[in-house]
């Protein structure tokens, strides 16, 4: 199977509207991953009673990714209305969960007194919503360049 997908003749058999669909997924995924790595970073930089080391950094990282792809699976079976209510708070639900899981499995990361939990909650929420926020421009961007 796997051979049959790294065959050309096979990938010029995929219509180009599905080639874009699957380049524009992985980007946002990339760029997500990234927003999710840049938050963690700015709040053991920014937040006293937050230490982070490269292993912690790593599985914080993949936990994200997971609950996160976990939680938008859920959500967009939801009808719109709902979803974009729904949104906002469970996103810092998620991140309070990915924090404490990330916490948990590693002693990489480190959070320290509830103040630091506040923060490090609404600091790595806040960086990860701009990130999605601005990502549809990014996105959109890239695909308006000439055909």
């Amino acid at each position: 199977m796997f051979g049959r997908l790294c065959d050309r003749s096979f990938i010029s058999t995929v219509p180009r509207s599905t080639l874009i669909a699957m380049r524009q997924i992985l980007l946002r995924a990339v760029l997500l991953l990234g927003s999710w790595a840049i938050g963690l970073l700015v709040a053991a930089w920014v937040i006293p009673g937050v230490s982070l080391s490269a292993s912690g950094f790593i599985v914080a990282v993949v936990v994200f990714s997971a609950a996160q792809a976990a939680l938008s699976l859920l959500i967009l079976k939801l009808p719109h209305g709902y979803a974009s209510l729904l949104l906002g708070g469970t996103g810092l639900a998620l991140t309070v969960f990915a924090l404490i899981l990330a916490t948990a499995v590693t002693h990489g990361l480190t959070v320290r007194g509830m103040a630091s939990w506040v923060a490090t909650t609404l600091v790595v929420w806040l960086v990860t919503t701009i990130g999605a926020v601005s990502l549809p421009e990014l996105l959109g961007r890239q695909g308006a360049g000439p055909a």
